[in-house]
Order: C-alpha cells, then sequence, then structure tokens
C-alpha cells in the first residue's frame, strides 16, 4: 500500500480514469456491433453515431487514431456493402 500522499492520490485518480476510459472503450464496441446488426435503413444512423463518437475518444487520447481510423474503415465497408 501506498505510503505517500502523492502516491495515495495516483491510485486514486488512475482508478477512476480506468473505470471512464473501460466505459468509453464498451460504448465504443456496443455502437460498432449496433451498426452490423442493423439494417439498411438503420445503419446509416447508427452510422453516423458510432463514427463521431470515435473521433471523440481519439480527441480525448482514449483510443490511438490508427485504430480509430480501422474502425470507422470497417463500418463504412459494412454500410457501403449493405446498399450495393
Amino acid at each position: 500500500m501506498a505510503n505517500h500522499k502523492s502516491a495515495k492520490k495516483r491510485i486514486s485518480v488512475s482508478e477512476k480514469r480506468r473505470v471512464i476510459n473501460k466505459a468509453s472503450l464498451s460504448k465504443m464496441k456496443t455502437l460498432t456491433k449496433k451498426v452490423f446488426e442493423a439494417d439498411k435503413a438503420g445503419a446509416d444512423a447508427t452510422y453516423k453515431e458510432a463514427v463521431s463518437y470515435i473521433d471523440k475518444m481519439v480527441a480525448k487520447g482514449r483510443v490511438h487514431r490508427n485504430t480509430a481510423a480501422r474502425r470507422k474503415s470497417q463500418l463504412t465497408k459494412h454500410v457501403a456493402s449493405l446498399e450495393a
């Protein structure tokens, strides 16, 4: 266990951030799954929501930009295949 005040604060802060980051990643995965499960009509709306959320995650530094680009690319290809 930590003895210094700063070490105790680090433990507290990192735990809060871990919970927030986990919730954010979970939401991103859920939105991605919704796009893949949606039909042609609903896919566009869920696609826009998912891409917007992924961009916000990159801006906040929770996801690497290349990871975000890969996920958005997969979503885009899927939505395009529905319309073809």
